[in-house]
């Protein structure tokens, strides 16, 4: 079987490491991999197949700060893609995110219903089925529902400065993406699957398979702990990902009490407060691997989110997660691994690290590292999608 999966990235950020981890796990099974990528040229086992390349993302970037059109850019270099698939000849194609400046999504959709190629497309977040953003539960809007227009989100990515096309795109996507005569969605939260069984993709079948993550790096490792350290990891750090909170819960904890933020960009580190250290990102599975195992508790005070993988990686290390009630983000943790607050609560955050410091933080280590070995082992969870890829080629 040959698979091909495209994604913004390879081998880089949880998207990217999603699908590099599939692509060796299909061909361990002793299949072919390619993955397609729009940028981050990273190593790969997988074959490597670019889209475009700068000129084509910035192009892109312009076309939707000025026409609101994001995705339906990059008509070149999804054409040239067009002739990799052809010479590639996939069994099945494995999309995971179609958004990040670099690929035209009519083209490539017209061309997969044409050819009626199987489809497994993973969705990471809601840009699939709205006419613009990528999360919609920052200001409760509901009209993907029925119709978007109007965009109360046009300012934030893919950010538009001057229009609201909107309406437009819920069109060109509607019509795009339904009608596929054998395409599966894959969520990795329950969460996620019911909001896409209220949008334009309820004709298809929707399958919940979890992020995994590799256990026999992201594990407990002995360190001793001279401070009680929280920490926060994110690909990027913003106030969605609970950065501003993060300023605000350092203020309530006593002095002992470490701050440590992983992937943060050089010009905010030069701004933190004293007492919290930043430190930039890493492609390191190993050393934040590490900065788990280090930490007291791992905190994740997002407000967007579907699956979060740093939940996970912390859990897979030993380490209590301390989660707001965001997206599918409540789903990686039970009443042994950690607790789950309302958006915002700082005080239920603070509260929650007191208990996890009275029970003793190394009470928590064997059941969060049972569950992340039993629900979450990447090499477990990845094989559903063989299983999935077999399946639908009626192997």
């Amino acid at each position: 079987m040959k698979l091909l999966q495209v994604n913004v990235t390879v081998n880089s950020g949880s998207t990217g490491r999603i699908a590099e981890d599939i692509g060796k796990v299909m061909m361990r099974n002793g299949h072919e991999s390619a993955i397609a990528f729009g940028r981050g040229d990273r190593p790969s086992e997988s074959r490597k197949i670019r889209i475009g390349g700068k000129l084509n993302v910035y192009n892109h970037v312009i076309q939707t700060r000025l026409l609101d059109n994001h995705g339906f850019s990059s008509v070149k270099a999804t054409k040239q893609f067009l002739r990799e698939i052809k010479n590639f000849q996939p069994d099945v194609v494995g999309l995971h995110n179609l958004h990040g400046y670099y690929l035209h999504v009519g083209i490539l959709f017209k061309y997969l219903k044409q050819h009626e190629i199987p489809v497994v497309w993973t969705l990471h977040d809601c840009w699939p089925f709205t006419g613009h953003c990528t999360y919609f539960d920052r200001v409760g809007c509901e009209k993907w529902k029925t119709h978007c227009q109007n965009c109360p989100l046009t300012g934030y990515y893919p950010q538009s400065w001057f229009m609201d096309r909107s309406f437009l795109n819920f069109e060109d996507k509607r019509t795009l993406f339904t009608g596929h005569p054998n395409l599966t969605i894959v969520t990795p939260s329950r969460w996620l699957k019911d909001l896409v069984k209220q949008s334009f993709l309820n004709e298809y079948r929707v399958r919940v398979i979890h992020n995994g993550v590799d256990t026999d790096v992201f594990k407990p490792y002995e360190n001793i702990r001279k401070k009680k350290i929280v920490l926060g990891v994110a690909s990027q750090w913003s106030e969605r990902k609970g950065l501003n909170d993060f300023f605000k819960l350092h203020k309530e904890l006593p002095e002992e009490v470490e701050v440590v933020l992983i992937g943060l960009k050089p010009s905010q580190i030069k701004r933190l407060p004293r007492g919290i250290k930043g430190i930039e990102r890493t492609e390191s599975t190993e050393e934040l691997a590490k900065w788990y195992s280090r930490a007291t508790v791992f905190v994740n005070p997002t407000y967007i989110d579907n699956f979060p993988t740093t939940n996970i990686e912390a859990l897979a290390c030993g380490t209590p997660v301390i989660t707001y009630d965001t997206g599918g983000s409540p789903e990686a943790v039970d009443e042994t691994t950690g607790f789950v607050v309302e958006q915002g609560d700082l005080e239920g955050v603070v509260q929650s690290l007191h208990t996890i410091s009275e029970k003793n933080r190394e009470s928590y280590r064997e059941p969060c590292r049972k569950r992340a070995v039993e629900y979450y082992n990447k090499e477990d969870r990845f094989q559903d999608y063989v299983e999935l890829y077999e399946r639908m080629l009626g192997k």
